[in-house]
């Protein structure tokens, strides 16, 4: 009953805090009475884990509750490093394929590459014993210093290679891909705003400049969000100084304004954002800045819709609490925090009602869940509630999905056949294609990978599908190809695959065909 009588005693000592009031008092009677009187023995941890996960879903949808073991997972996306090996990694014919070696990490600085297999960490037999993803992790990651013996398995190698690997901290990149999308067009691709997308960010834009980029295509396309100062210094870099970012409030934390400043590092240049469904929270700051100050345009979908901010509370046990303290408002004025009167359930089954109701395939769809008026800089109409509503609407094609597409991917096969695919020809790849465009333009999935898939489709229970199959082909070919594009160089290149021949969202296509037409330009900005 140790973490009962811990809360008690937390309890019991809030007047040293707030003053004490009929609900903290109700609830101190009653743990104290669980305590001294039911009738069987209590799982205390439990019991008071569920107390606090149910207080804060009364609230709203995003403070909630991480109890301390989940704490550093939780975190680490978001931190920007973990400490470990450095591998991305597979698990392929119940060995542990090396996917990658991050750059700079500790592996490839001990000659550790893709392809290779580990059969062994220390003194423990990985191959052929059904290992886990799980299992992986908890044998690899440590605390930097320390180190690990692995052996390895390369393909041309007659023995076995030993390696002895000292961890240490490995980046998380929350720049996914940046490459040159056409003359003079850049494209940067951010997955979440971390600690470090700052610095990853200002160092894709540099490569880009270099290599002759005048306009951008920020895609922030299924972007969740992160810390709100990394979205801040984003926008930053698009706006002249002194003009209002953002700006914060709520009940018991007073307005707070934060402003560009005069170290933006591409205020002039045409822009474009995208973004859709998935775009949430710090990307929506982004974007409401961008589109408030009619700086560039926004294409996609409606965006997410959450404008509530978060903010850590450590609690004594060393678990925690991320507690909403304030909305957030675009400089217009909106706060684009979509409703959630109706419960956590149907704020969380929003997305499918989207579907269902037309509005990812249909502009005339969009259902504004607030009327508010608010205008841009040229005196546009924008509107609150529900997400950011795009410039430019890109519908998405429904009608290519299946139902034997979503098992190959959710069981991880597409995945599967692609690094089986790489790994018989990894070095067949890297001659013949000298480099991403090169392989975009010119690689065929052929019969053999596609033997290869439904081999792996049967094996895994998947059941031959022919209407599936004539539906979902096209995608899963582009899927593969892209996936193999990025086993053989990197993330960047499954985006530059990806999004060139994408027949599902043609947001990107959208996204070029705008950022190079002067005329859309203009009107799009200026139009009342």
């Amino acid at each position: 009953m140790k973490k009962l009588l811990f809360l008690l005693a937390v309890v019991a000592a809030l007047p040293s805090f707030a003053q004490p009031n009929a609900a903290s008092n109700k609830l101190q009677a009653l743990l104290y009475q669980i305590d001294r009187m039911y009738v069987d023995s209590v799982d205390d941890d439990k019991l008071v884990d569920k107390a606090i996960v149910s207080m804060l879903a009364e609230l709203d949808p995003h403070s909630v509750y991480i109890p301390k073991e989940d704490l550093e997972e939780v975190n680490e996306p978001l931190k920007g490093n973990f400490e470990g090996v450095g591998i991305q990694f597979n698990i392929l014919q119940d060995s542990i394929y090396v996917v990658d070696a991050i750059a700079s990490g500790p592996s490839e600085r001990v000659g550790i590459h893709a392809g290779d297999r580990i059969v062994k960490v220390d003194s423990s037999i990985v191959a052929g014993i059904g290992i886990k993803n799980s299992d992986v992790i908890k044998l690899l990651r440590g605390p930097k210093g320390t180190k690990v013996d692995v052996r390895i398995v390369r393909p041309g190698e007659k023995d076995p290679l030993d390696f002895t690997i000292t961890r240490d901290k490995i980046p998380i990149y929350s720049v996914e891909a940046a490459y040159m999308a056409a003359p003079g067009v850049g494209y940067i691709k951010v997955s979440r705003f971390g600690a470090t997308t700052t610095e990853e960010f200002d160092t894709k834009m540099a490569m880009l400049k270099k290599q002759g980029m005048k306009d951008l295509i920020l895609d922030l396309q299924g972007n969740g969000g992160g810390y709100l100062r990394s979205a801040i210094e984003m926008a930053d870099q698009f706006l002249d100084d002194r003009k209002l970012v953002v700006y914060t409030e709520g009940r018991t934390t007073p307005r707070e304004n934060t402003y560009a400043t005069k170290d933006g590092d591409f205020e002039k240049g045409r822009l474009v954002v995208m973004v859709d469904e998935g775009s949430a929270s710090a990307s929506e700051i982004v974007t409401g800045a961008v589109q408030d100050w009619d700086r560039g345009l926004v294409v996609g979908r409606r965006s997410f819709g959450k404008g509530l901010v978060q903010r850590p509370v450590t609690l004594p046990d060393g678990s925690a609490v991320r507690l909403t303290v304030s909305r957030y408002y675009t400089p217009s004025g909106r706060c684009i925090q979509k409703s959630y009167a109706d419960g956590l359930d149907a704020y969380r089954h929003e997305g499918m009602d989207r579907l269902s109701e037309g509005e990812l395939t249909n502009a005339d769809s969009i259902h504004v869940q607030d009327t508010a008026r608010f205008f841009t800089n040229n005196k546009r109409v924008v509107y609150a509630g529900g997400g950011i509503t795009p410039d430019i609407f890109v519908p998405i094609d429904t009608s290519l999905s299946s139902v034997w597409f979503g098992q190959l991917v959710r069981k991880g096969i597409t995945n599967t056949a692609a690094i089986n695919y790489v790994d018989k020809h990894r070095s067949e790849l890297l001659h013949n294609y000298k480099d991403v465009e090169a392989f975009r333009k010119n690689f065929q999935v052929g019969t053999d990978l596609h033997d290869s898939l439904n081999a792996l489709a049967e094996k895994q229970g998947v059941e031959p599908d022919s209407t599936g199959m004539a539906r979902s082909m096209t995608v899963v070919d582009l899927r593969l190809k892209a996936l193999i594009a990025r086993d053989v160089w990197d993330t960047s290149a499954y985006w530059e695959v990806i999004n060139a021949d994408n027949p599902v969202d043609r947001s990107y296509e959208e996204a070029l065909r705008v950022i190079g037409d002067d005329d859309l330009q203009r009107t799009k900005l200026a139009e009342r």
